[in-house]
């Protein structure tokens, strides 16, 4: 027995006619009939009662008809869900994202992607960058989000994974509203020679770290570590208490906390990156969905930043 005789019998059983049936399927009577008594011969049962004017069911004919709609039914939903699948509008994405990627394109992103596929599980965590890239090597994580010093950063094909640039954006200084910088508009690294910084620990992220170092080590001063903080907000929240400045992206300055300020780096070319990183070989075709949306977003950032520029 094959799904098409199934068929067969629904149209017949719903037509109460042969060439009706037939019509509707697109075949010749004659062969319809056939397979409609072949059916009846490997089941071992009659099925329709037959006249020279009319059709009707059987009792067996009344209890198949039950089971081949439930049949059928599963199996366009089977062709439903695989062509969904396929298409990425179903299945589930695991995102792991680093705090700062919150105050960018982060919930854009997300926003959109919810949209066009409404169907797709999202299950997001906020991890540190180490703990992300380990889940995604594990295959815990199908994408992550973070910080990092491309110019410091080697690259990492042999490692089974492809990261991308998402934004650049340039850094910002952000101090307490009572410190005497509050008062300018622009900051040069230099004047914040002799200032403890709260900064994200190196051992969470390197990259992002070393940036910030590198960036005052270029304005002639090594930074006073005063304190460390593994969130950009409770980064935040230290430079308002007084405990030091900081240098943080500039999408935080949304973060909007009483006693603290943000004010521009006077210097060009101080730009933090956000990338992406997923497996090389995720064929998830919910994972390229994603990726599309996040290229139409970040494109769209690119632009908003280049028509706000002066």
């Amino acid at each position: 027995m094959e799904l098409r005789h199934l068929r067969y019998f629904v149209a017949v059983a719903e037509a109460r006619h042969f060439t009706r049936a037939a019509e509707r399927l697109a075949m010749a009577q004659p062969r319809l009939s056939q397979q409609i008594k072949a059916l009846e011969t490997e089941l071992g049962v009659q099925l329709l009662l037959r006249t020279k004017r009319s059709v009707s069911l059987s009792a067996a004919g009344e209890a198949f008809l039950a089971e081949a709609y439930q049949i059928l039914a599963r199996v366009d939903r089977a062709v439903t869900i695989a062509q969904k699948a396929g298409r990425g509008e179903i299945g589930r994405l695991r995102v792991g994202f680093v705090s700062s990627a919150a105050y960018n394109v982060l919930p854009e992103l997300i926003r959109r992607f919810r949209i066009s596929r409404p169907d797709v599980e999202l299950v997001i965590e906020e991890l540190s960058s180490d703990v992300q890239l380990q889940r995604l090597r594990d295959g815990h994580l199908d994408i992550t989000f973070y910080r990092v010093d491309m110019e410091s950063v080697p690259p990492i094909p042999a490692s089974g994974l492809v990261r991308e640039t998402v934004l650049s954006e340039p850094f910002v200084v952000a101090v307490p509203d009572s410190h005497a910088l509050a008062g300018r508009t622009t900051i040069p690294l230099a004047a914040l020679a002799a200032e403890p910084f709260v900064l994200f620990p190196r051992r969470l992220n390197p990259g992002f770290h070393d940036l910030i170092v590198r960036l005052c080590e270029a304005a002639g001063f090594t930074p006073k570590i005063a304190q460390e903080a593994i969130l950009m907000q409770t980064i935040i929240s230290l430079v308002a208490a007084g405990m030091g400045v900081s240098l943080v992206p500039a999408s935080m300055a949304q973060l909007q906390r009483a006693g603290v300020v943000y004010r521009p780096l006077a210097e060009a070319g101080a730009h933090s990156e956000m990338a992406a990183m997923w497996r090389a070989d995720d064929a998830s075709p919910v994972l390229a969905a994603f990726l599309l949306t996040m290229r139409a977003v970040a494109r769209q950032e690119v632009a908003g930043r280049l028509q706000e520029s002066p």
